[in-house]
């Protein structure tokens, strides 16, 4: 029985490229990758138009807010009613010579009958303090650059009203008006008149706060997280911490300002409104991320490492903070920064114990009545005059270049001490 001759038709298999079917499978997943691709670009576009627009909006209220407008007064001193020796000049005798009533008239003499409601209400600070800086002006005549009236100034920044515009061209036609760099925000705190307010009083206090809170949450958090990975023993207790912290993680901030303000104020009566409250309270906030991307750091560094150092005799303890902790030094900082840069501009938090206080006089120490940087932008954007808008946005700004010269910091050290194996 002869065999048959071998079929000459070939299957063509689903697998084979070369077929229409699998031509357009594979004409279809190129497109949808084009399609990905194209969608990724459109989101990083929009994300970066977004940004830019955030910037520029900010930046052109804010940069105003870093300028005030001033206008030159002629100061005659001898023939002031003051009475004030040159020789001895106290804060307690410029407190006492007159200085608002005396700067009221010498507006009005030199700028008119209105004079008075050009000046800023704080004016006669600037006059006070020319004095202290150069006593021998009490025997000459001295131009002393003025701060101008919020309606002036928004006015000369092309924000006013008519009839302040035309008061703006009147004393620029006069020359005597000028745009200054406005030292005072940066040296001063808060206070009612938007002319002399300053930024001081809550960078300082954020500045405490932050310090509090990391050297709280940073050993305490790194000490939690190398405990649970490298000693704690495998327990349902062990299982409940570890739950516990990956919901704490994820807990509201209110709820911790909720928390500090039962136990920190009104268990333990600790000075409400201080900086080593608001730090105690976001510590509580940035302890548990810190504690995840320690975790996270230490389970990642090789076994080998911890092996090959258990082989040429070290003990358990020598291998964990010789070995095990540099290596994962630069995730737990990674980690730091970002519960760091969310605690920074926390307001909700220490709301709820109080630092929204009016503070005039910047703190002293972390026991001292403090704000902070998104407290006080949160108390700026809620007032009524207008001359505040443009210092909320000058306060943004400082808070921004705050947070990026503390993340710089923390990267710098994290790309320090990083190791590659």
């Amino acid at each position: 029985m002869s065999a048959a001759p071998p079929s000459t038709h070939v299957r063509r298999l689903p697998t084979d490229w070369k077929s229409d079917a699998m031509q357009r499978r594979i004409a279809r997943r190129y497109a949808a990758e084009r399609r990905f691709k194209a969608a990724g670009l459109i989101a990083v576009l929009l994300s970066a138009a977004f940004l830019a627009f955030l910037l520029v909006t900010m930046m052109g209220n804010g940069l105003r807010g870093f300028t005030r407008t001033q206008i030159a007064v002629s100061v005659d001193f001898p023939a002031s009613p003051l009475k004030l020796d040159p020789a001895s000049i106290t804060d307690t005798a410029l407190a006492e010579a007159g200085l608002p009533t005396m700067t009221a008239a010498v507006a009005e003499r030199a700028l008119g009958p209105d004079g008075d409601d050009l000046i800023a209400p704080t004016a006669w600070l600037a006059i006070r303090d020319a004095i202290k800086d150069d006593p021998s002006i009490l025997r000459r005549t001295e131009t002393i650059q003025l701060p101008a009236a919020t309606a002036i100034d928004l006015a000369n920044k092309g924000k006013g009203t008519p009839e302040a515009e035309a008061t703006v061209d009147r004393l620029k036609k006069a020359g005597v008006l000028s745009t200054g760099f406005n030292a005072t925000f940066l040296s001063s705190s808060d206070g009612t008149d938007p002319t002399q307010v300053g930024i001081w009083g809550a960078f300082k206090g954020s500045l405490l706060t932050m310090l509090v809170t990391l050297l709280l949450s940073f050993p305490i958090g790194v000490a939690t997280a190398l405990y649970l990975e490298e000693y704690a023993p495998k327990t349902w207790w062990t299982d409940i911490i570890e739950v516990s912290i990956n919901n704490l993680a994820a807990v509201p901030s209110i709820i911790f300002g909720l928390l500090g303000l039962s136990i920190f104020l009104n268990f333990l009566y600790l000075p409400r409104s201080a900086a080593l409250v608001g730090g105690m309270t976001l510590a509580l906030m940035t302890m548990p991320v810190i504690v995840i991307a320690g975790r996270n750091a230490i389970k990642a560094v090789p076994p080998s490492i911890r092996d090959a150092a258990l082989g040429i005799g070290a003990s358990p303890v020598q291998v964990v903070f010789q070995h095990v902790l540099p290596l994962a030094l630069p995730g737990i900082l990674t980690g730091t920064i970002i519960g760091m840069a969310r605690a920074l501009g926390e307001t909700a938090p220490l709301l709820m114990i109080g630092m929204r206080a009016f503070i005039a006089t910047p703190p002293g120490g972390v026991t001292d009545p403090a704000t902070v940087l998104p407290v006080q932008i949160f108390l700026w954007s809620d007032e009524v005059s207008k001359g505040f808008v443009e210092k909320t946005s000058a306060a943004i700004i400082v808070l921004l270049v705050f947070l990026l010269a503390m993340n710089g910091l923390a990267i710098y050290l994290r790309n320090k001490f990083e190791r590659r194996w």
